[in-house]
């Protein structure tokens, strides 16, 4: 499917050849009377046509332009060429508002017999560069289909949809700039739909190296020798349980001078995530295929990048491996030794992401980033906490927690700040180790978050978890490709702000007191019995 940017008003609109003309009704454009005809060519006709359907449909009550993703289908219009026209109410045609439109008329756009979609939003508001990539994401998402494993499922027939806007030469960057994210999305949501007999390590390793063919991105990857000789314990050890080797995963992407200092961002790669010793229960375990969400979002800002090409350094770290049971997975109550030195008790087996994490974090440190930003479904209490709408955002730097908030909010891919406050930490005590691996069931995320927070070195930290997040359940099963675009729009920004070719700058502590050690250090602290862990996702 090809999405094209087109110049486009409600008269030239109507002459579109088209199986489905979409026309999104803001309020205010809705009420408005119905100009007089001025001309009587076949476009005034066209235009005409429309206005006074929809001042027809809201007299009658059949339509509501208030009520976004209020429809109403009309086919066979008089001086319409499209065969259909669906009218979609667009309220105050903000981008969340005009996302929600297109989303509920994505059933209409996958309708056989369409090949061809035209869409055109009225009104001012609709038509500024936040509206435009609004739009451009939102129909890419809805024309996406996963297939690679479903040869019976029949081909959608939508071949090509024509984005009308007033001027195509003005919204073109916009435009270009929302396919690029558009397209490191679809590459998430496929890699995390993906069963995991088909998602594995080595797969996800093989995507990166495919990735690597675009300007500007290089990859390594690290088989279980060299992770053995990085002494990453921690990460090792969730993967003994499993016939999959392990992969380490290293993609650089250079867009600005090499005295720059990088962006890291360290994805969790579980490819499927049975619990470990500590087994899930069976219900919702085909789940737990998405437990490398964090992973795809990061191998999907790589798609974004490779086709965006901004001005920046990115890293991208991507720790992948299975979590199973068997006579070699590690148990309840083993301690490990992460690559930071620090050890660790393993009370559940069924917190590995935040193990396989740190590891990757202490080898964030070698790239002096200027920031590091891991990405994981973490844990059930972010779920709990926040449900589906928003990531979690923790940082230990305030702008960092500020700028990915913004992003987030001018991608429509929304998260919520989350405390760090070092009390949250006490749980984690061990008697037998440097720090336990879980703590109580109260506060799961920002413990886990403490945890990791152990390993984050002194530069700009965040940890997003998008356990919530990151894909559906139910009839809308599925990946989401969530947080791809917070993190692209994050990216974008930076791409656009001078660059330190200095050091990364030291990070401004959380809160008062913040004891977080330098890789290769450990804490000293007083040890005390950790709790019982509860469920996570």
């Amino acid at each position: 499917m090809t999405l094209e940017l087109k110049s486009l008003n409600l008269q030239s609109a109507a002459q579109e050849k088209a199986d489905l003309l979409l026309v999104l009704v803001p309020q205010a454009e809705a009420g408005q009377p119905q100009k007089p005809k001025t001309q009587a060519t076949a476009e005034g006709e066209g235009a005409a046509a429309l206005e006074q359907l929809l001042q027809q449909a809201q007299q009658s009550g059949d339509f509501d332009p208030a009520k976004v993703g209020s429809q109403l289908a009309l086919y066979s219009v008089a001086q319409v060429a499209a065969r259909k026209v669906l009218l979609l109410g667009a309220a105050q045609a903000a981008p969340a508002q005009l996302c929600k439109a297109i989303e509920g008329a994505a059933a209409q756009l996958r309708q056989k017999g369409v090949k061809k979609a035209v869409v055109l939003a009225l009104g001012d508001a609709a038509q500024d560069d936040a509206a435009v990539q609004a739009l451009a994401r939102a129909l890419s998402a809805a024309a996406y289909c996963y297939r690679q494993t479903k040869p019976s499922e029949p081909e959608v027939p939508l071949q090509k949809i024509v984005l009308g806007v007033p001027s195509k030469a003005r919204a073109q960057a916009a435009f270009e700039q929302a396919l690029g994210v558009a397209a490191g999305i679809a590459l998430a949501r496929e890699l995390g739909n993906l069963p995991a007999n088909h998602a594995t390590p080595a797969r996800l390793a093989q995507t990166a190296r495919e990735l690597a063919k675009a300007k500007g991105i290089s990859v390594r990857v690290h088989a279980q020798r060299e992770l053995e000789r990085l002494k990453m314990g921690a990460f090792l050890a969730v993967a003994q349980g499993s016939a999959q080797p392990p992969q380490f995963i290293e993609l650089h992407y250079q867009g600005a001078p090499k005295t720059q200092p990088p962006v890291v961002l360290v994805g969790k790669g579980v490819t499927f995530d049975t619990g470990g010793i500590s087994i899930k229960p069976a219900a919702g375990m085909d789940e737990m295929k998405f437990d490398m969400c964090g992973a795809a979002s990061v191998l999907g800002v790589f798609q974004a990048l490779a086709r965006l090409q901004p001005r920046i350094n990115v890293v991208g770290l991507v720790p992948a491996t299975e979590n199973m049971p068997g006579g070699k997975a590690i148990k309840p109550g083993d301690v490990v030794t992460s690559m930071s030195g620090q050890t660790i008790e393993v009370l559940n087996t069924d917190a590995e992401g935040r193990l396989i994490l740190c590891d990757a974090l202490s080898y964030a440190a070698r790239f002096k980033p200027s920031a590091v930003i891991d990405i994981a479904t973490l844990t059930g209490a972010c779920v709990i906490a926040l449900g589906g709408v928003r990531s979690g955002v923790f940082a230990s730097d305030d702008a960092l927690a500020q700028a990915l908030l913004q992003a987030g909010e001018a991608a429509q891919d929304l998260g919520w700040r989350m405390p760090l406050d070092d009390d949250y930490g006490q749980g984690l005590k061990s008697p037998f180790a440097d720090m336990a691996n879980v703590a109580g069931r109260e506060a799961g995320a920002v413990t886990a978050a403490k945890f990791l927070q152990k390993f984050a070195g002194d530069w700009p930290w965040a940890h997003l978890d998008i356990a919530g997040t990151a894909w559906k359940s139910g009839n809308a099963k599925g990946a989401t490709g969530r947080p791809v675009g917070l993190l692209m729009h994050y990216l974008l920004g930076l791409a656009t702000t001078p660059q330190t070719t200095q050091a990364a700058p030291q990070r401004k502590p959380a809160s008062p007191g913040d004891q977080t050690s330098k890789a290769g250090k450990k804490p000293a602290a007083p040890r005390s019995k950790a709790r019982t862990a509860g469920k996570r996702t």
